[in-house]
This record gives C-alpha cells, structure tokens and sequence, in this order.
C-alpha cells in the first residue's frame, strides 16, 4: 500500500505520461530554432535579388515615348520599339501589334489575356516572403517558449536556491528570448520587400494597361474614321 501511495504521488508531481514525452521533446536544445530562421532568411533575401533583377529587366524603359507614338499613331515605330523588349508591357503591345488586323475588339482580348498570363510572372514568389513575414515571427516566439521551458527544467535538474535561482532562470531567459529577436529581424525586411514588389508588380500591370488602353483606343479611332 505504502509503495502504491508513493507511485501515486510521483506521477501526481511529473504529470501523465503524455505531458513527460513532451516535457522531454521540449526541453531538447533550441538552436534548430536558429538555424531555420537563418535559412529563412537567407532565403527571404535570395527572393528579393532575384525579383528585383527580374523587374528591372523584365520594364519597359521609354513607356513614355511609346503612348505618345500610339496617340500620334505610329504604329511602325511602336512595333520596332518593343520588338525586343522584355515584360509584360512590351508583351502588351507586341502581341496587340500582331492582331491588330482583326480589330480592336479582338486585340482587346488579346492584351487581357496577354495581362492575365503574363501577371503570374511578377508575383512568382512573392506569396512565399508574404508567408515569411507572417509567420517569422511565431518560429521566434516558439524558440523562445520552449528555451524558457528548458530554463525551468534545468532549474528544477539543478536544484538551486535563493540568488542562483534567479540568475539561472534569468540567463536562461535572455538567451531564449534571442529567438524572437531574431524572427523579427527576419520577417521586417520580408513584409517590407512584400510591400516593394507588390507595389511594383501593381505600377507594371497599370502601365500596361495604359499602353492597351492607348492601342485600342487608336484602332477605335481608325475604324471610325
């Protein structure tokens, strides 16, 4: 009886067996933890060079000049213009160029398609840093919890009193609490090169649909003449 009431007692202080196969998952190293937000961020920041490689090859520099050929309606010159361009402007206009025999309904179509094909181009990725800075954050804040978790457990493993109590649980805090600066630190940039690219991506698809809107309207124009 003696022995029984004993077992009872330790598995009424250690909790069940559920929450000791936690408790010893959780009080494992957290540096993994570390690792992975510094892999993400090296990530984060390879997906930022290589959009803003992509848009800045990917644009269409003389837009300008463009859409006041198209109001003058010199269409041979726009045509030369784009002719090797990159992007989603001059695939606008090229592709709109190409079907402007079968009017300016047609070439309508065309440049939304062009529009809804090209798009997916520009935000390739994107979703993934959005991603990032969101949940950045939360990986911090799981490193932080479980190396408070373990601080405790080796307070308890130790055994300390008085002054060193509080000296091992606040080492063990601070050092944990590196976690969540470091989230942080990544997901910053990430939200605020999400917000950059978006804006860029948006700036493209307007300029675009300024270049269509001048070529339909010209073609509009000459029909009715």
């Amino acid at each position: 009886m003696t022995s029984l009431l004993i077992v009872g007692q330790m598995n009424t202080e250690h909790g069940g067996w559920l929450t000791r196969k936690l408790l010893a998952t959780f009080t494992g190293d957290a540096e993994w933890v570390l690792w992975l937000l510094g892999v993400l961020s090296v990530l984060s920041i390879a997906v930022m060079l290589e959009r803003a490689i992509y848009f800045a090859t990917h644009r269409l520099g003389n837009s300008d000049d463009i859409l006041l050929k198209l109001a003058k309606g010199d269409l041979d010159s726009v045509k030369s213009a784009v002719g090797q361009q990159k992007g989603m402007e001059a695939s606008v206009l090229r592709e709109g160029l190409e079907w402007q025999s079968k009017g300016p309904d047609s070439v309508e179509e065309v440049i939304n398609a062009t529009l809804a094909r090209e798009r997916p181009r520009y935000e390739r990725f994107l979703s993934f840093l959005g991603t990032l800075g969101a949940n950045t954050p939360f990986i911090g804040l799981f490193g932080t919890v479980l190396g408070i978790i373990k601080a405790f457990a080796d307070l308890g493993a130790t055994g300390a009193k008085g002054a060193e109590v509080q000296s091992t649980v606040m080492a063990g805090i601070s050092e944990a609490l590196v976690a969540t600066a470091v989230g942080l630190a990544v997901a910053i940039p990430a939200v605020i090169g999400y917000n950059i690219l978006q804006r860029s991506v948006k700036t493209t698809v307007a300029r675009s649909n300024a270049l269509g809107h001048a070529l339909v309207g010209h073609l509009r124009s000459s029909v009715g003449k």
